[in-house]
C-alpha cells in the first residue's frame, strides 16, 4: 500500500537523504520518497511486513518527527477532511520574524563595538585600549549571548544530528558558530592571563581577533535567508492554493423534508442538494431539476460558462453563474474530481523526478565532506605556517557557506510550480517522472476518435437536387428520427439546430447496414448508401460526384431519394476538434513526429490525414494492437507519447514513455495516464510539452547554480586562492552567500509562474491579419421574447452559426452584443435571430 506521511525537523537535503536511506531500509519497503520542499513522505509498502507506527519509529530513531497522513474510511463521510493548503506556515514565520528581530536587535551593537573603531566611531573609554581589552571583548561575549539562546535551536538540532550521526545543514551552523564563539572565550582568558604579567603584546595580538560578531552574525543571516526562504517557498504552491481556494465550504441538502445547511464534507452519496446562483457546486452529481451556465474554469480552464440542464454531470467546485438547479450527489469527499485534482498535484509535487538523482547522492555524503574539507583547511593552514586565527577563519567560512539546501530544493520548487501552473490551466501530471520524460518526446500518437475529432458525427455538408437545403434536410430528419443510427441522430440535430419541424412519418422500415425506406403523406421516401439505392433502381448520377468527394474527404455520403428519383446528400463526418490543426502543426514545428492511428478504412484515414498534415497515418488499427504500434515506434528509438480516451486506448498509454489521457475520456484511460486534459482541447498536448521542457530547463539552471555555487564557494572559502590572488573570505560573508544561495533557487523557480499558456482563443487572435482586425464590426440587437437560459442559447446558436461572428447575449439586458466581419450585415444577423423565433426590435 502507498501512505504519505508529514516530517518535521528537516532542514536540509541531507535530512531528506537521510530520512529517505533509513525509511529505504526497513524491510517491506518497496519504494520511498522525501520531499523536502512540502516536508512530506510517501511509502510504498507491504503492510503484511510493516506498518506506520514502525515507518514513524524508524524516522523519530534518525532524529526527526513523523506522522501518517489519515486514509479516509469507506463508511464514513466525516472522516474526509477538505485539502490544507500548503507553502503557509504562519507560525514558522512569526518564529523566524522573531529570531531576526532580536538577532539584529543585540548584533547591530555587537557589530559597532568590535568594528566601529576601524571607521572610527567612537567608542565609551571603557572599552578602548588595550588595557581595556577583556571589557572589551566581554562586552562583545554579554551581546552575543541573547543572539545564540534565541536561535538555540540551530545548535539542538545540528549537534543532535551529530549525535546521530547524519549531520546537516544546521550541524554547520552550529559547528561554525560554536567554533566561533569558544574561540573568543578562549581569547578572554588568554588576555586575563596576559594582562596579569604585564604581556601586552599577547593582549595586543587577541584585542581584535575574537570571531564573537561572526558568531552572532552567521545565525542572524541564516535566520534572515531562512526567512525569505520560507516566504519565497509559499509562493510556490500559489497555483495549488488558489484550487483549495475554491472548495465548497456549505451545502444546502434536502433533509426529511426540510433544507438545512451542512458543512461540504458531510454531503452523503444520493443527497438532494440545491444550487443558487453564485454558490459553489458541494459534490460531483447529475442535474434533476433547473437549468444554468456552470463556470468551470478552475477544473477545465475554460473561461466560457457551460449550459447545464436536466440531466447533465456537474463538477463539485465548479461555480453555478444564474439558474437555480437541484442535483444529486453520486461523488462525495475524496471521490470527487476536484478532490482528485488536488491529490495528483500534491502526490506530482512530492514526487522526484530522475534528473534529481544525482543531486540526491551528492547530498546524502555532502556535510560529512564539507566538515572534513574544513578541517583540512584548519589543518593545511596551521601546517602552512599561518597563524591559528587565519586558520579558524577559513575553516568556519567552510563550514558556513557551504550550502546543501540549494542541492535540495532545485528539483522539488521547480515541479512545485511547473505542477500548479499546469493545474491551474487544466493539465494534471501524475509524477516528476512524467514531467521530465514528456520534455524528450520525439513522437506522438494520436487517437482519432474523440481525439482528433469530436468522437461524435455531425452534419457538415447539404447537396440538394431540385430542391433547397432547409428542404432536403427536413424531409430527411423526419424520415431519420425514428432511427438510433448515429448517423442518423447527427441529422435531427442539424434539423434541430435549423428549427425545423419534422413530418410525420406513416410507414417507416429500417434495412440493417443499407438504409431506411419511410412514406411520408402519399409519398414514399428512401435514406441510405450507394449500395442501397442501386437496390431499389435509384439513378445517382446527379450527386455521384458530391458523393464521391465526400467520401475522399472522410465523411459519410447519406442519399436520399423521393419517388424514385434523387433528392440530394447529405455528408456526415466525425468534425475535428477546433484546434486539432494548430495543436499538430506546433507539435511538428517542435520537431516532433505526429502519427495518427485510427481503426477506420485506409480511405476514410487519408481524408482526414489531409486536412491535418500528419508526418504518418496508422489506419484498420484493431484495438488490442494499439500497443504493439507503441512498441514497434519504441524499438526504433523514439519516446514516444499517446494521447487518447477510451478503454481500447488504455494498453497503449501504459506502454507509451507518456501516456496522456483526454479528460473526458473514460475512467480507465485516465487511470493509465500519466498527464491528463481535464479540458477537451488537443492543444493542450502541446501546452504540456512546452511546460515540462520549460521545468526541466528550471531544474537544469538551478542544479547548476547548486554545483556551480558550492564548487566555487568551498575553496574560496578554504583559502585556495589566498597565495595566488590574496582572496580570503570572512565567515559573516560567507553565511550571508549561503543564505541567499538557497532563495536564489526558490526565485528562480517562481519564474515558472509567468510560463504562457496558449489557447485556441489566442490562436485564433494571433492568426488574424491586421487588415481582418480592422474588418471586425461590434453590432448590438434589442432582443424581445427571450425569457430563460434556454432562450439565450438558441440567440447565441443562431448568432454564432455565421462564420467569423463572436456572440454574448445579455438576458437581463435583452441584447445582444456581435463581433461579426463587415462581410456580415447586422441586418443578416437581425434575420437569424427573427429565424430562430425571437424579434429583433432595434439595432444598433
Amino acid at each position: 500500500m502507498e501512505q504519505k506521511f508529514n516530517v518535521t525537523g528537516m532542514t536540509c537535503s541531507a535530512c531528506s537523504s537521510k530520512v529517505e536511506r533509513e525509511v529505504g531500509k526497513m524491510s517491506g519497503i518497496n519504494k520511498v520518497t522525501v520531499n523536502l520542499l512540502t516536508n512530506s513522505m510517501q511509502v510504498d509498502f507491504d503492510e503484511n511486513i510493516t506498518n506506520n507506527g514502525e515507518i514513524i519509529k524508524t524516522v523519530i530513531k534518525a532524529g526527526y518527527d513523523a506522522s501518517a497522513v489519515g486514509a479516509k474510511n469507506e463508511n464514513s463521510t466525516d472522516s474526509y477532511t477538505p485539502p490544507k493548503k500548503l507553502g503557509e506556515n504562519k507560525e514558522e514565520l512569526a518564529a523566524f520574524k522573531k529570531r531576526i528581530i532580536i538577532s539584529f536587535a543585540f548584533l547591530i551593537p555587537l557589530m559597532y563595538v568590535s568594528m566601529g573603531s576601524m571607521f572610527g566611531a567612537p567608542l565609551p573609554f571603557f572599552l578602548t585600549g588595550t588595557e581595556n581589552a577583556i571589557a572589551f571583548a566581554f562586552t562583545q561575549f554579554l551581546l552575543c549571548i541573547p543572539v545564540l539562546m534565541v536561535n538555540h535551536k540551530y545548535f539542538s538540532k545540528g549537534f543532535g544530528a551529530l549525535l546521530h550521526r547524519s549531520p546537516n545543514m544546521d550541524s554547520l551552523i552550529a559547528v561554525g558558530s560554536a567554533a566561533g564563539l569558544v574561540y573568543g572565550i578562549f581569547a578572554i582568558y588568554r588576555m586575563s592571563y596576559a594582562l596579569g604579567i604585564g604581556d601586552m603584546a599577547t593582549v595586543h595580538k587577541h584585542h581584535m581577533d575574537l570571531y564573537f560578531e561572526s558568531s552572532a552574525m552567521i545565525l542572524a543571516l541564516i535566520n534572515l535567508g531562512k526567512y525569505l526562504e520560507a516566504k519565497s517557498k509559499g509562493k510556490t504552491s500559489e497555483a495549488l492554493n488558489k484550487l483549495i481556494d475554491l472548495a465548497p465550504k456549505t451545502a444546502f441538502v434536502e433533509r426529511d423534508g426540510d433544507i438545512v445547511e451542512i458543512p461540504a464534507q458531510q454531503v452523503a452519496a444520493g443527497d438532494i442538494c440545491i444550487v443558487k446562483p453564485g454558490s459553489s457546486i458541494p459534490a460531483d452529481g447529475v442535474v434533476i431539476e433547473g437549468e444554468t451556465h456552470i463556470d468551470e474554469a478552475a477544473i477545465t480552464g475554460e473561461s466560457i460558462p457551460v449550459f447545464k440542464e436536466k440531466g447533465a454531470n456537474v463538477i463539485a467546485a465548479t461555480i453555478n453563474k444564474e439558474g437555480f438547479i437541484k442535483i444529486k450527489a453520486n461523488k462525495v469527499g475524496s471521490d470527487t474530481t476536484f478532490s482528485q485534482i488536488i491529490a495528483l498535484v500534491e502526490n506530482a509535487s512530492s514526487t522526484k523526478a530522475p534528473i534529481a538523482k544525482l543531486a540526491d547522492k551528492i547530498a546524502g555524503v555532502f556535510v560529512p565532506v564539507v566538515m572534513t574539507i574544513a578541517l583540512i583547511t584548519a589543518v593545511g593552514w596551521l601546517i602552512l605556517g599561518q597563524s591559528f586565527e587565519f586558520a579558524l577563519s577559513n575553516a568556519i567560512s567552510v563550514l558556513v557557506i557551504s550550502c546543501p539546501c540549494a542541492l535540495g530544493l532545485a528539483t522539488p520548487v521547480a515541479i512545485m510550480v511547473g505542477t500548479g501552473k499546469g493545474a491551474e490551466n487544466g493539465i494534471l501530471i501524475k509524477s516528476g517522472e512524467a514531467l521530465e520524460v514528456a520534455h524528450k518526446v520525439k513522437t506522438v500518437v494520436l487517437d482519432k476518435t474523440g481525439t482528433i475529432t469530436e468522437g461524435k458525427p455531425k452534419v457538415t455538408d447539404i447537396h440538394p437536387v431540385g430542391t433547397d437545403k432547409s428542404t432536403l434536410l427536413q424531409f430527411a430528419a423526419s424520415i431519420e428520427a425514428k432511427s438510433e443510427h448515429p448517423l442518423a441522430l447527427a441529422v435531427c440535430e442539424k434539423a434541430a439546430s435549423e428549427r425545423l419541424k419534422l413530418l410525420k412519418t406513416d410507414s417507416f422500415e429500417a434495412v440493417s447496414g443499407k438504409g431506411i425506406a419511410a412514406q411520408i403523406e402519399n409519398d414514399s421516401y428512401l435514406a441510405g448508401n450507394i449500395r442501397f439505392m442501386g437496390e431499389n433502381n435509384i439513378d445517382i448520377s446527379a450527386v455521384s460526384p458530391a458523393v464521391d468527394s465526400f467520401a475522399e474527404q472522410g465523411k459519410t455520403p447519406l442519399i436520399f431519394a423521393k419517388n424514385g428519383s434523387v433528392m440530394g446528400v447529405i455528408a456526415v463526418a466525425d468534425t475535428l476538434k477546433a484546434n486539432s490543426r494548430e495543436a499538430i502543426r506546433d507539435l511538428t514545428d517542435m520537431g516532433i513526429d505526429v502519427i495518427m492511428l485510427t481503426g477506420d478504412n485506409q480511405k476514410t484515414a487519408n481524408g482526414i490525414g489531409k486536412e491535418l498534415s500528419v508526418s504518418r497515418i496508422i489506419a484498420e488499427v484493431l484495438p488490442q494492437d494499439k500497443e504493439k504500434v507503441i512498441t514497434d515506434l519504441q524499438k526504433d528509438g523514439s519516446t514516444v507519447a499517446m494521447v487518447g480516451d477510451g478503454i481500447n486506448d488504455a494498453p497503449a498509454l501504459v506502454r507509451a514513455d507518456v501516456g496522456i489521457a483526454i479528460g473526458n475520456g473514460t475512467d480507465v484511460a485516465i487511470e493509465s495516464a500519466d498527464i491528463i486534459l481535464m479540458h477537451n482541447d488537443l492543444y493542450s498536448v502541446v501546452t504540456a510539452i512546452k511546460l515540462s521542457k520549460a521545468v526541466i530547463k528550471n531544474i537544469k539552471e538551478n542544479l547548476f547554480w547548486a554545483f556551480f555555487y558550492n564548487c566555487l564557494g568551498i575553496p574560496l572559502a578554504a583559502g585556495v586562492f589566498y597565495h595566488s590572488f590574496g582572496w580570503s573570505l570572512n565567515p559573516m560573508f560567507g553565511a550571508a552567500a549561503m543564505s541567499f544561495s538557497s532563495l536564489f533557487v526558490v526565485t528562480n523557480a517562481l519564474r515558472l509562474k509567468y510560463f504562457q499558456v496558449k489557447n485556441l482563443k489566442n490562436i485564433k487572435q494571433n492568426e488574424q491579419t491586421k487588415e481582418e482586425k480592422e474588418t471586425i464590426k461590434m453590432t448590438t440587437l434589442k432582443v424581445n421574447g427571450m425569457m430563460c437560459p434556454m432562450c439565450k442559447k438558441h440567440v447565441e446558436e443562431a448568432l454564432n452559426a455565421f462564420e467569423g461572428v463572436s456572440a454574448e447575449v445579455n438576458l437581463e439586458a435583452k441584447e445582444a452584443k456581435v463581433s461579426h466581419p463587415d462581410t456580415i450585415s447586422p441586418q443578416e444577423l437581425a434575420d437569424a435571430v427573427t429565424k430562430a423565433g425571437y424579434e429583433v426590435v432595434g439595432i444598433e
